[in-house]
């Protein structure tokens, strides 16, 4: 290239595939390379290392997820002993925009508008969760993943990352299609509420794109917000029929976060899980 730095585009590391993923070991410097068409998650999970940006540098420890977007330069610096290791999960841009533009996603546009690539420490459990969907993908990666792999790995990763929470969604309407209202019908079945959106989309046997269609239509909620809604309604349901921890509950309604979890639920009932519980007992425990 004429100004030094190489141009990479998806398909040519994707072999086919819808995402690229590979453990990662950097000691000294790497190649710096420009994104042109697709985006990179980089979760970082040992020793110690920098991004070199255009005009800056940002410090990588343990703990950190870092977004890199299509037109971003970077290269990344590992410590010359311990190396800087993390997890690389490569994506196009389409796919993922329309990923987020179905989940009605705001934390990603706002990542698209920041001077540089957004860095994220969530707290150890959250990252953690995205550790596991990291390794889930680089296991499946040698034999090929699917889009419904990729989904998995987009809705572990912004339950982790983004803060929206939504409200609870009405019921079906008489005009609701019967595969719709089966579907939802059945995501309230704990074991279907844990996998999530991509549980839905094979009880649903559609297109995202028509399932996603058809919730705003019959239910005015994305897919995304159907799931978190019921998830936070069964949890409610546990913390006052139950003695189970606010931890163990939130992962057997699938939030693979507590503090996401917290919020969430704080947002929709306006006040913690530990106070909902309490405030149930004073009422009806004589």
């Amino acid at each position: 290239m004429p100004d030094g730095v190489t141009r990479f585009r998806f398909q040519e590391h994707a072999l086919g595939q819808p995402c690229h993923v590979a453990r990662v070991t950097i000691r000294g410097v790497s190649e710096s390379h420009l994104h042109l068409d697709y985006y990179e998650v980089m979760a970082v999970f040992g020793g110690a290392g920098e991004q070199r940006l255009r005009s800056e540098r940002q410090a990588l420890a343990p703990g950190d997820v870092v977004l890199v977007r299509p037109g971003d330069q970077h290269a990344v610096v590992g410590d010359p002993l311990t190396g800087v290791e993390f997890f690389n999960v490569a994506f196009s841009a389409q796919s993922w925009r329309t990923f987020a533009d179905l989940a009605q996603l705001a934390e990603p546009r706002r990542w698209d508008d920041a001077p540089r690539p957004p860095l994220v420490r969530p707290e150890p459990a959250g990252h953690e969760a995205v550790l596991r969907a990291c390794e889930t993908l680089a296991r499946r990666f040698p034999t090929g993943t699917t889009m419904l792999d990729l989904v998995r790995f987009w809705t572990a990763l912004t339950e982790v990352v983004c803060p929206e929470a939504p409200a609870v969604p009405a019921g079906p309407s008489p005009s609701t299609p019967s595969w719709l209202s089966a579907a939802c019908a059945a995501m309230r079945r704990e074991e279907n509420l844990r996998d999530g959106v991509p549980r839905l989309l094979e009880l649903a046997c559609v297109s995202p794109a028509h399932l996603s269609r058809s919730m705003r239509r019959h239910y005015g909620v994305t897919p995304t917000e159907y799931v978190t809604a019921l998830r936070l309604q069964h949890a409610a349901g546990l913390l006052a029929t139950t003695t189970g921890t606010v931890t163990g509950i939130a992962f057997r309604c699938g939030f693979l976060s507590q503090s996401y979890f917290i919020r969430c639920f704080g947002r929709l009932y306006g006040s913690s899980p530990q106070r909902f519980r309490l405030e149930l007992q004073r009422k009806y425990v004589p």
